[in-house]
């Protein structure tokens, strides 16, 4: 049976349609997990949430485990594009694996009650001599809003209203992008890689629990450590969590 010469034109055009649609091309980016740099190739008009499924493929995070961070938190809801990832961004991946977690979860009963123990019977740091005559000037006029018990994700601006051991004011930008942690004054702005940094140490301030006083440990030891007073509470985990990693436990 002959197909109508109005039908075989139809599908000509349609093909002619078709082949006249513009390709997207993927954005090739990198993804900052556990102190890795992963290769990924996206096209910019797909979601983040499919996005996040790629990418347990590729860390074993389950998708509801991940938080992406790129000037901020990514929302599921958004595609590529309009959160702003172009060629050669960084993103960085806060999440833990199954295995992860329950190697957290099942550390020794001898080894948490050991560290109770220390830190029933140690001397609040705040109460030292070389932390209570920072501490003894009191919150900062332009101290962040700041209460106890919360783990908020970082906000999209600096953190700032902070003071270091010579009360001079402090702000912290997280870089994500670069895998840079600023560390500014009014002086200079130092450049930290995320790397550069072996541990954060902090504390709540007695009296003031709503605000920590929070160290950065730059080397080996103790005496390497920049201390920042002032941090809010609610802020204490997620910049752990991201200068450190997420399977450290807190």
């Amino acid at each position: 049976m002959a197909v109508p010469e109005g039908d075989i034109q139809c599908e000509q055009d349609l093909k002619s349609i078709k082949d006249e649609e513009p390709k997207v091309e993927s954005i090739s980016f990198k993804l900052v997990f556990n102190k890795q740099k992963l290769d990924i190739k996206w096209e910019p008009n797909k979601t983040i949430k499919s996005l996040k499924t790629h990418i347990e493929t590729l860390t074993g995070v389950a998708p509801a485990m991940q938080k992406l961070m790129f000037k901020g938190l990514v929302k599921d809801d958004q595609i590529l594009s309009e959160a702003g990832i172009t060629n050669g961004s960084k993103m960085m991946l806060v999440g833990s694996t199954l295995t992860d977690v329950i190697s957290v979860n099942t550390k020794t009963s001898t080894t948490s009650s050991s560290v109770e123990s220390k830190a029933a019977t140690k001397e609040p740091l705040s109460k030292q001599k070389v932390h209570e005559k920072v501490i003894k000037h009191g919150i900062p006029d332009d101290a962040m809003p700041a209460y106890r018990n919360g783990h908020d994700d970082l906000p999209d601006i600096p953190l700032r209203g902070m003071v270091n051991k010579h009360n001079h004011k402090v702000r912290l930008t997280f870089k994500l992008e670069v895998d840079q942690l600023w560390l500014g004054t009014k002086e200079r702005t130092e450049k930290l890689t995320m790397s550069s940094i072996k541990q954060v140490v902090s504390e709540p301030i007695t009296g003031h629990e709503e605000y920590h006083m929070l160290a950065l440990q730059l080397g080996p030891t103790e005496q390497s450590r920049y201390w920042i007073y002032w941090v809010p509470a609610q802020y204490v985990r997620a910049i752990k969590t991201i200068i450190l990693g997420p399977w450290q436990k807190f």
